[in-house]
């Protein structure tokens, strides 16, 4: 994780807002922001048996998912339950930054995860590990 944070402040000059441990899902976030662009979040995995852990295993570093903000993560699971589209785990889980996520069955999208993230009350606050 510090050797990717270094090179992308390096190469691009973003800014660490935050940097937390999730350990219910197993991943340590960070979260590199520039003034007036996007957002990028760098994923590693705790452990041998967390997915993150087991994705570069098996295919290398890389592009892990998208993700989407979404301002009701309830609202926007219904609408695209409606449409047929199926979610990795039953209810949304917390994500970095006390945000709400969802993540998107692959196969609906040729094999690519999205993420659904509603921002959550302290997303504003720098968390460090």
């Amino acid at each position: 994780m510090d050797k990717s944070l270094d090179k992308w402040q390096q190469l691009f000059e973003f800014e660490i807002k935050g940097r937390e441990r999730i350990d219910e899902r197993r991943v340590e976030v960070a979260r590199l922001c520039l003034d007036n662009g996007p957002a990028v979040e760098l994923v590693s995995g705790i452990g041998e048996e967390s997915p993150v852990a087991k994705f570069i295993k098996d295919k290398g570093g890389g592009l892990h998912h998208l993700c989407f903000e979404v301002e009701n993560i309830h609202e926007s699971i219904q609408v695209l339950k409606s449409r047929g589209i199926k979610f990795v785990e039953p209810v949304p889980v917390r994500g970095a930054e006390g945000s709400t996520i969802a993540f998107i069955q692959p196969s609906h999208l040729n094999g690519i995860l999205v993420e659904l993230k509603q921002k959550g009350s302290d997303s504003s606050k720098n968390k460090e590990i």
